[in-house]
């Protein structure tokens, strides 16, 4: 009965230091994210650090969105939205990833941005905002296997 508990132990600890291992990159990795109006998924963005610094492009969009920035007033306008870096300039402070610029890739509009890891790594808190924080919105992101 004791070799039954300790294998079972052992497996319990294996799986939850998987778990811990497959959100060890904190933002690092592809993440989804959902459109405000629809709560549809929209695209994929692909986040990656250099330097301590994070950016994030996209890299696919789902089925049905507008694959070129047709609403875009910056030199992005009419361009394809994959390939895009939307978010960049996050530096990890603490728990939260600060200091960033996002891109709204629909109007071409930049952002202050900020972000912060949640649900255990599962999605990522996105929040969008111009002055100071309270004055901004948040998208949930969910990260892709």
């Amino acid at each position: 009965m004791k070799e039954k508990t300790m294998k079972k132990l052992l497996l319990a600890l294996l799986a939850v230091s998987a778990t811990g291992a497959a959100f060890a990159d904190g933002i690092v990795g592809k993440w989804r994210t959902i459109d405000d109006a629809t709560k549809k998924p929209k695209a994929i963005i692909q986040i990656t650090e250099s330097g301590g610094i994070y950016s994030g492009r996209i890299v696919a969009l789902e089925a049905g969105v507008d694959p070129n920035c047709g609403d875009c007033d910056n030199a992005q306008k009419g361009k394809p939205l994959v390939g895009q870096t939307v978010l960049r300039g996050l530096r990890l402070d603490g728990d939260a990833y600060t200091g960033g610029k996002i891109t709204d890739p629909k109007s071409g509009k930049v952002y202050s941005a900020k972000a912060t890891v949640a649900n255990g790594g599962k999605s990522l808190q996105v929040r969008g905002f111009m002055g100071i924080s309270a004055l901004g919105r948040t998208q949930t992101w969910q990260r892709v296997q």
